[in-house]
């Protein structure tokens, strides 16, 4: 592998977008073979040379794994031929093809993994393995006990069967006593198109958040709106670990 310029070799690996990889480096936080290298232009092979971020070595792997936190108003999409902001976009400059894992509608928030591994997005997207997807919602009049269960045992909207798996209050931070029962953390394990929009619809209730907080096993936890992070290797093999045990069951 040839030498590249160290913000490239920085966004590769998935720590940051080039320019904030450029930000890291006139910093003086990266060093290759423990030298600082605060210059542009300089360059590394990462083959070769240890690339370190705050002392932390980069590592490059055949697959990347990244989970965002995907603000309202950007597209779970790849591209867009109408030159919308996509989830790839917040990450810059990058020679990794990635592509979302399943969908966020453009004005809900939350959770988006993002990989180019084909056989876990596979694994996670498709119907029949039931992956749980959790929602933190709120709504603008609570939802009663016999309400939740109606959308546990399921409704119908334009002929398609809706329901969720599990349905609780919720209590987001800096609420009130008198918000609290407007929060709601469901859980889908199909994830039909807009399901939890139109099963509120169907309830008469306008959803003023929606935000995705869970996939799998995988947790949204203290990432902030925008931003984002390679998963650790135990995270990825939680991930898979369902599926594995399934197998062996088998």
């Amino acid at each position: 592998m040839s030498t590249e310029r160290l913000q490239k070799n920085i966004s590769n690996a998935g720590i940051a977008s080039r320019r904030d990889a450029e930000k890291m480096i006139v910093g003086n936080r990266v060093a290759v073979n423990g030298k600082i290298e605060n210059i542009l232009g300089s360059r590394a092979n990462p083959v070769d040379d240890l690339i370190t971020v705050d002392n932390i070595p980069i590592s490059f792997q055949k697959y990347r794994y990244v989970a965002l936190n995907k603000p309202p108003g950007v597209l779970t999409s790849a591209r867009d031929d109408r030159g919308r902001k996509t989830v790839l976009d917040l990450l810059g400059k990058n020679d990794i093809k990635m592509h979302p894992v399943g969908r966020l509608d453009l004005e809900s928030e939350g959770l988006i993994l993002l990989t180019n591994d084909g056989q876990l997005t596979n694994l996670l997207t498709h119907p029949k393995h039931r992956v749980e997807k959790e929602y933190l919602v709120e709504i603008d009049r609570p939802l009663g006990k016999v309400q939740r269960l109606r959308l546990m045992r399921g409704i119908y909207e334009k002929g398609e069967l809706l329901k969720a798996t599990a349905v609780e209050r919720a209590r987001e931070s800096n609420t009130s006593d008198s918000e609290e029962d407007r929060w709601l953390l469901i859980t889908l394990q199909e994830g039909k198109n807009r399901e939890i929009r139109r099963m509120m619809g169907v309830m008469k209730r306008r959803i003023q958040t929606l935000r995705r907080v869970r996939i799998g096993l995988l947790n949204l936890g203290t990432l902030k709106i925008g931003e984002f992070r390679n998963l650790r290797s135990d995270e990825i093999a939680t991930l898979y670990a369902p599926f594995k045990e399934t197998e062996n069951m088998q």
